[in-house]
């Protein structure tokens, strides 16, 4: 993989030297890893890709994804207790259920009556 170009520096981690020489180094918050000194750029950006492949993800980052994984198991855990409540409230009310299930059986066909008469009415007036 080429490395990547930074258009204000020419590279992306990549500093010229007054000797003509260039430094590669990477940057972790505060930190920097220097990665050392190298002839030419096209050298100091492949030093710095391939460090930067193996270098640890930030802290921040991995908070963050600390974070969001903390809230995707709570949301589990919500969702999971959600359904065994939602399963014994089924066991010990069934007629409950069966209403519910009139119910929105019943306003599904409603809605398919509206439906039909509507486009029964669309067609009537597209005869015209």
């Amino acid at each position: 993989m080429p490395p990547r170009r930074c258009s204000s520096s020419g590279y992306r981690g990549v500093r010229a030297r007054p000797s003509g020489h260039f430094d590669a180094e990477i940057r972790s918050g505060e930190e920097r890893i220097r990665l050392g000194t190298f002839e030419m750029a096209h050298e100091a950006a492949c030093a710095y890709d391939a460090a930067e492949a193996l270098a640890p993800p930030s802290p921040a980052v991995t908070r963050e994804q600390q974070r969001r994984q903390r809230e995707l198991e709570q949301w589990l855990v919500i969702a999971e207790r959600d359904e065994r409540l939602r399963l014994e409230w089924a066991r010990q009310f069934p007629e409950d259920v069966a209403a519910m299930e009139a119910f929105y059986a019943q306003m599904e066909e409603e809605k398919a009556a509206a439906a039909k008469k509507k486009m029964d009415r669309d067609q009537h007036h597209g005869q015209y």
